[in-house]
Formats: C-alpha cells, sequence, structure tokens
C-alpha cells in the first residue's frame, strides 16, 4: 500500500485539544487535485493544508488549502499551523529552515515569522497576503435568518453588516452583547439563501460575528459559521479575524496607528483559541496586518493511498 505521512496540530492554542484543529500533508508531490479534496474530506477539520516544492525557489514552499468541500486561496489557521509543522524540520524540500518562511498560494505571497522558545518553534506570524477590500452591505435580516436570532441583536453603529476580505472573503457582523453571540445557530436554508443573493467572491457565505465593549474595544469575542463549507462552526478563524481587525482600525478616526487586537473565539465550542492581530494603518490606509498565534502538536500518521 502506498501511503503518506501526515501531522495535526491545534492552532491558536498552546493547550492540546483546544484551538482549531489542522492535518498538513508536508509533502504532497504526486497528488491529484481530486486526491487532495477526497483527503480534506476525509479528515473533515475546516482545512488541511498540502505542502509542495515552490514554483518560484527564492520561496519556501507552495502551499494549497482545501476545506472540506473546495479550494481556497488563503486562510489564517492553515498558514499559521503549516509553518509551526514545517519549522519543526531542519530542511523544507533540501532548503534549510531559517526563522522566516514565504508560502506561495492562489492569494499571494505569504510572509511567516516563526517564533521559538528553547530552540523549539511555539509559535508563528502570518501577514496577510492581500490589502483590505470592503464589499457589498448586508441586510440585517438576512445575517438574523443564517443564525436564527432576531434583527434587532445586530448592531449597525460602527458599520452595517458588509463583506471583507484580505484574501479571503467573509461577511462580519456586530451583535449587542454575549448573549446575543451565544445564541446563534446556523441554519442551513439561510445560508443556502444568503449565497443565492449575496456575491461572495467565489467563496460561499460565511459569517463572522463578533461582540466588543467600549471599554475594552480591541479584545473581540467571535464564532464564524461556514455549513455551506461543511464547517457549521470553525473554533479559530485567522483569515476572517484580519478582515474584520483591518475593517476596524480603517474607520477609527486616527490617520496613523498601531493597534495590537486580541480575538477570542471557539468559547462556545469549548475550542477556547486566542488570535493576536497587530494592525498598521498610515495615512488614513490600512497598509499590513500580521496574525499570530501558538500551536500545539496532537496527532502523527499514515494515510494509505492504494491497496
Amino acid at each position: 500500500m502506498n501511503t503518506l505521512s501526515y501531522i495535526t496540530v491545534d492552532v491558536f492554542t498552546s493547550t492540546r485539544f483546544e484551538g482549531n484543529p489542522l492535518a498538513v500533508i508536508s509533502d504532497a508531490r504526486g497528488l491529484s487535485d481530486a486526491v487532495m479534496q477526497k483527503i480534506a474530506t476525509e479528515f473533515n477539520y475546516s482545512e488541511v493544508t498540502f505542502v509542495l516544492p515552490p514554483e518560484d525557489p527564492q520561496n519556501s514552499a507552495h502551499v494549497r488549502i482545501f476545506t472540506p468541500t473546495m479550494e481556497i486561496p488563503f486562510a489564517g489557521h492553515p498558514n499559521v499551523g503549516t509553518a509551526y509543522v514545517l519549522g519543526q524540520q531542519a530542511k523544507i524540500f533540501g532548503k534549510p529552515v531559517g526563522d522566516t518562511l514565504r508560502f506561495e498560494e492562489k492569494a499571494g505571497i505569504v510572509e511567516v515569522s516563526l517564533k521559538r522558545s528553547g530552540g523549539k518553534v511555539v509559535a508563528t506570524a502570518i501577514r496577510a497576503p492581500q490589502l483590505l477590500t470592503i464589499g457589498d452591505t448586508i441586510a440585517a435580516e438576512t445575517i438574523a435568518r443564517c443564525v436564527s436570532i432576531d434583527p434587532s441583536v445586530i448592531v449597525s453603529t460602527t458599520h452595517a453588516p458588509v463583506f471583507a476580505s484580505v484574501g479571503l472573503n467573509f461577511a462580519v457582523s456586530e451583535l449587542n452583547g454575549l448573549e446575543a453571540l451565544a445564541a446563534a445557530r446556523p441554519d442551513l436554508a439561510g445560508f443556502q439563501g444568503a449565497a443565492g443573493r449575496q456575491a461572495t467572491n467565489g467563496h460561499d457565505f460565511s459569517l463572522f460575528l463578533y461582540v466588543r465593549t467600549s471599554d475594552d474595544p480591541w479584545h473581540i469575542r467571535a464564532r464564524m459559521f461556514a455549513p455551506l463549507d461543511n464547517v457549521p462552526e470553525d473554533p479559530a478563524t485567522g483569515s476572517a479575524s484580519a478582515a474584520l481587525g483591518a475593517y476596524l482600525v480603517s474607520l477609527a478616526p486616527d490617520r496613523d496607528m498601531n493597534v495590537r487586537i486580541t480575538i477570542e473565539q471557539g468559547v462556545e465550542m469549548g475550542r477556547r483559541s486566542i488570535i493576536a492581530l497587530d494592525v498598521v494603518k498610515s495615512g488614513g490606509i490600512v497598509t499590513d496586518v500580521v496574525i499570530s498565534g501558538s500551536c500545539v502538536p496532537v496527532m502523527r500518521g499514515e494515510i494509505g493511498l492504494q491497496d
């Protein structure tokens, strides 16, 4: 039997069995697109990554990211976790591993910094591959139908529900408190209706809900739902967090800012995750978003490809 090695890690946590699980295939040479998709569907994690040699030798690797239903151009926790796994190796496709990595992805080049303790990689930080883009606004009633809540709990003081992206598109919406956030339950028909009406740049309708207070506006609690991708709820979503953080900083009145944002996600699932964002704004434009977090190894094994 031909076999394929994999490693799983929990991302955006230092506690095993919390955070967001990720499977990494650190050498995916020879796999077809169809086989990659089947493996991702079999794991049924939010994402699985497949690492290939870079097309440009100046880069570290070519990384492909699959949900249970489709390939996507970029995501936060797969990059953080993949960098953590590759950072444990002495070499990547024959090239020594340093303190920085560059991943080729559909959304562009993703730069990664490795954070070490006692010589071992314990956390990684990635730079979002694209500048912030804002899409169409979304009716509060559409958001409410998706997650079975009353439209009155949706807050539009800072912004209306809207699409935002720094590499992958999400609908983002603020709620009026933790009680409303805890009450959210994904409704498949609501998501199907939203995806049919809204333009999402080729990505299924995925919804990032959040709560924050005026006392501590840069500490955010969030939940993310993507049932159309067979992800009823995601414990940690770095790409959505980055898009939201960039958007909120863009709306702040200061023209120049350097903000550290903490997003806590997955609490309602029993998989608490902590996502750190560093957002830079210069001359009124968000110029840089860095997503960072810790990881912890969980499993390693082999996948049988043929009898």
